[in-house]
């Protein structure tokens, strides 16, 4: 079973409303398509009347604000958009700073009036190509001056001491958390961020929907994987899934496991992998943290899916493969060296010097430079070969200096297979 809640001694912090700096943001239409041609009304500040009022104060306010406006247009409905802004503002500013702010009457009305303005259609991305989050230009929501509000209220009902989980669980149920994982497909990053945080909270209170929103979100990877490589939102829930990993019981399930070699590691091959590779490493390494015997097959797999074209890549292949190595016990070790060094070797190659720099610096990793020196008599010969000819023949200045400090270190190792391994290359460079 999972823990009673892997969300108590980590808390992810409240998203911040703010553009990510030095992009150039794009605006996109509002994602909302439906309107409302409406004169609002504006009411009276919880502040200025009774307490015994106030419930039905904010049962005025919460079917105000179910008012859609169109934001395609900025000069349309200012008055009536300032008015809705401001009663969102109250509201927020109420269930935040009020004890049991929300009377569970109102639950129905509360919810209904975020999934209006929060469940929409996200339209598709105007080009064809595959999403690159790190390069491409944000896009953001038109309607953002209402929709964070909405956003901020939603995290504060949930995260209240108050919140009736028994009582929510009619209303935020499996179609509830169907059209919140489709908003994780927006394009602007500062949903994502409030999207990210919320599941983290809905899945740490209610403890009836965390299989299926696991699978849930299982179901968004196959779709990435096999079907659309197109999804903004893959980095957010890696992001709420390392958290999730983070939890697991020991022994680890079947299905748990069947996650790590059905999506985890094909998501490697994904041509968009930059985007969102810190975050799938952390769950991988996750998953070896808690279960050393898995680390054999994830090697295997990132090795089957090595890529071949892009140099920017391998620098990430070998970067999450360093963090492996981290916490790989000898055991493991011992059976993936063989072809986890050939690959290397084929690294410390590239004329790309970016990858033969990444490449060598493993020999500035204390552990692993350990395991080198305990298994060199498998690894030198290997290793020698493409050090040896490099530390003669590349172009790049600082990959000679590091090529020299490893080829040093192997001969402190084990001089006498360094000379063997010397003779043999000599030799063999002499044949041809």
């Amino acid at each position: 079973m999972d823990k009673a809640d892997p969300f108590s001694c980590k808390k992810a912090s409240t998203p911040k409303d703010i553009i990510p700096a030095g992009r150039v943001p794009r605006r996109q239409k509002s994602s909302t398509s439906h309107y409302h041609k409406v004169d609002l009304e504006v009411y009276p500040h919880f502040n200025e009347v009774p307490p015994s009022q106030r419930q039905q104060l904010l049962a005025r306010k919460l079917e105000q604000c179910q008012i859609m406006f169109d934001f395609n247009d900025p000069d349309a409905d200012l008055r009536n958009k300032e008015i809705k802004r401001q009663a969102l503002q109250e509201i927020l500013g109420f269930v935040s700073s009020t004890h049991a702010a929300i009377d569970k009457s109102l639950y129905p009305d509360m919810i209904h009036m975020l999934t209006v303005n929060l469940f929409r259609t996200i339209p598709p991305s105007t080009t064809g190509e595959v999403l690159d989050t790190e390069e491409d230009e944000p896009v953001l929501e038109t309607s953002w001056p209402h929709l964070h509000l909405v956003y901020e209220i939603l995290l504060c009902f949930v995260e209240s001491p108050d919140f009736d989980v028994t009582l929510a669980r009619k209303y935020m149920d499996q179609r509830f958390i169907n059209q919140l994982l489709e908003l994780f497909d927006s394009a602007d990053p500062r949903e994502r961020d409030f999207l990210k945080t919320v599941l983290h909270r809905i899945y740490g209170k209610f403890l009836n929907l965390r299989a299926y929103i696991r699978k849930s979100i299982n179901h968004i990877f196959f779709h990435f994987l096999y079907e659309n490589e197109r999804f903004h939102g893959v980095g957010e829930l890696l992001e709420i899934l390392g958290s999730i990993i983070n939890g697991f019981a020991l022994p680890l399930k079947e299905e748990h496991k069947v996650f790590l070699t059905r999506v985890l590691i094909p998501l490697h091959k994904s041509a968009s992998l930059p985007s969102f590779y810190p975050q799938l490493d952390y769950c991988v390494v996750q998953f070896l943290e808690k279960d050393p015997s898995l680390t054999v097959e994830v090697v295997q797999g990132l090795l089957r899916y090595w890529p071949k074209t892009s140099s920017n890549k391998e620098i990430i292949f070998l970067t999450e493969l360093e963090n492996i190595l981290d916490v790989t016990e000898n055991a493991e070790f011992t059976q993936i060296m063989t072809p986890l060094f050939q690959r290397l070797a084929l690294c410390v190659s590239s004329p790309q010097f970016q990858v033969a720099e990444r490449a060598l610096l493993y020999w500035n990793n204390e552990y692993i430079l350990n395991l080198i020196c305990e298994h060199a008599d498998t690894i030198m010969p290997i290793m020698f070969p493409p050090l040896y000819r490099h530390s003669k023949a590349h172009w790049n200045r600082n990959i000679h200096g590091m090529v020299y400090h490893a080829l040093k270190v192997l001969m402190q190792v084990n001089p006498e297979l360094y000379d063997e391994c010397m003779t043999k290359y000599k030799d063999t460079e002499a044949e041809q």
